[in-house]
């Protein structure tokens, strides 16, 4: 293709283009009605109101999701210090078991220098009277 050809044909379809911008325009301005400067001004407000209220809205979101977001970390903070709590509870309740046990409560009478009974006494308390075995 030869430089005068490419230029015919770049001519073209600039003009083209030029034909189709010229008619979007037209019928744009067919569409929407001229305004007036009052007009304008208050769609100017409106489009100012919309965009402040959406950011706000953002911020408030924004806002609040942080907020979810602390108690969420607060709440597994919790839920592993109460799993703690729960573990230490059941460590002290099973020494608790292992000393309360018979074989335990024997053997630490016996380092106290306690013998075990070889006739047991059962006290009656209605009648008031002890009586064996």
């Amino acid at each position: 293709m030869s430089a005068s050809a490419a230029r015919v044909s770049t001519a073209i379809t600039v003009g083209i283009k030029r034909q189709v911008v010229d008619r979007t325009a037209q019928v744009i301005y067919t569409t929407f009605p001229k305004m007036s400067v009052e007009q304008e001004g208050s769609r100017k407000y409106f489009a100012i109101f919309l965009t402040t209220a959406g950011s706000l809205g953002f911020l408030a979101l924004l806002t609040i999701n942080t907020l979810l977001a602390q108690d969420a970390f607060t709440l597994s903070n919790l839920k592993v210090e109460a799993k703690m709590v729960a573990d230490q509870r059941d460590a002290i309740n099973r020494e608790i078991d292992a000393k309360s046990a018979p074989n335990a409560l024997a053997n630490a009478a016996t380092k106290l220098g306690m013998a075990p009974s070889q006739q047991p006494i059962f006290l009656n308390l209605e009648p008031s009277v002890v009586s064996n075995g």
